[in-house]
């Protein structure tokens, strides 16, 4: 599963730096000024940052959190490839140094918890980018800060984003093997967290062959997303579209191609929110399918709803699927709508579109 990838950003000591944009660099002072309480925190954050400051408390873990909010969010809306670098700014300058610091051990604790959440997004971040050797570093990063807090949420949930690592490198035993894990390390799981990780094992064991247990986990896992529905949202990033999603996976695997279609357009369909990296992959994956099954025209319509989104997103995947698209839809040039299609691609992404 190795690759390379850039390392610059790699956590280091760190060094003391002169002033609040010299720490945090424009993008991120400009997204530290949107977390509350900003003004009364940053004088503590440089004095950690000197060194001069030898204790912390809960204020100072709220304000990581709050600050790894703000770069998820960031995420979600554009990609990874401006939010990462913000990401590994504020682990190495600010992040590290609290952790080395003083502090009670239940503040300590929840620093090293906001701490392996900060490395499980950097580490996210990275895949998106393409750079695996370098998520993986973050991941087992995170997983020893998750461990030493007792932490169990973020220790299943990068258990579970290294299992979707690996699946997407076609690693399919090591991302089964993976999600296994992260279910067996989390057996008071609540449903929406359940259903979480068991469509991830459905889609690891049906990449490795193994319908039956995929069919048994996409079960297990559809029967807690009816009882987390029925709930308050405590774990809402996962929700049914999400599922469906994996659904769509495990038919796909299954040589259920059609029904994969099916499947994601009715994801796509009840999705309420809108991440636009993951709309622009999922739209993508899909109109791969429908040219699979030789609906050519609809994937040339389902491709220009990806397009609508893709300026807005920097993301390597999301760049990757438009080099698919315009490898998928060149031997169809002949045809009105795929020469439109094309056409509007090489516009957008000339360096993408081999133009």
């Amino acid at each position: 599963m190795q690759s390379s990838g850039g390392d610059a950003d790699l956590p280091r000591p760190y060094r003391p730096v002169p002033s609040r944009r010299g720490v945090l660099g424009a993008g991120l002072f400009s997204v530290a000024l949107t977390v509350p309480h900003w003004q009364d925190v940053v004088g503590r954050m440089e004095a950690v940052q000197r060194g001069r400051a030898h204790r912390y408390g809960m204020a100072d873990v709220d304000m990581v959190s709050a600050m790894t909010e703000r770069i998820s969010e960031l995420d979600d809306r554009f990609g990874g490839r401006h939010a990462r670098p913000m990401a590994a700014t504020f682990l190495v300058n600010t992040v590290a140094p609290y952790l080395r610091a003083d502090a009670p051990t239940p503040v300590r604790r929840a620093m090293m918890s906001a701490a392996a959440d900060l490395c499980y997004l950097t580490g996210y971040m990275a895949v998106d980018e393409g750079f695996h050797g370098l998520a993986q570093r973050y991941y087992v990063k995170a997983l020893e800060l998750a461990g030493a807090a007792g932490d169990h949420l973020t220790y299943c949930t990068t258990l579970r984003g290294m299992s979707v690592q690996a699946v997407d490198l076609g690693h399919g035993r090591e991302a089964l093997r993976l999600a296994d894990a992260a279910a067996a390390a989390s057996p008071q799981a609540g449903p929406r967290m359940r259903a979480f990780l068991a469509g991830q094992q459905a889609h690891a064991a049906a990449r490795t062959g193994e319908r039956a247990n995929a069919l048994m986990y996409i079960r297990e896992a559809e029967a807690a997303m009816e009882k987390a529905e029925s709930r308050a949202r405590a774990f809402g990033s996962y929700d049914p579209s999400s599922l469906l999603y994996h659904v769509s996976q495990v038919r796909y695997e299954l040589r259920d191609v059609a029904g994969s279609v099916g499947v994601l357009k009715e994801s796509d369909r009840v999705r309420q929110r809108v991440y636009r990296r993951a709309r622009v992959r999922h739209r993508c994956t899909l109109a791969e399918r429908q040219l699979d099954i030789g609906h050519l025209e609809e994937a040339c319509r389902t491709w220009h709803l990806a397009l609508d989104d893709y300026p807005d997103v920097h993301s390597g995947r999301a760049d990757t699927r438009v080099r698919v698209m315009s490898a998928r839809i060149r031997p169809h040039l002949r045809n009105a709508a795929a020469k439109e299609l094309h056409e509007r691609a090489r516009g957008l992404a000339p360096a993408l579109t081999g133009t």
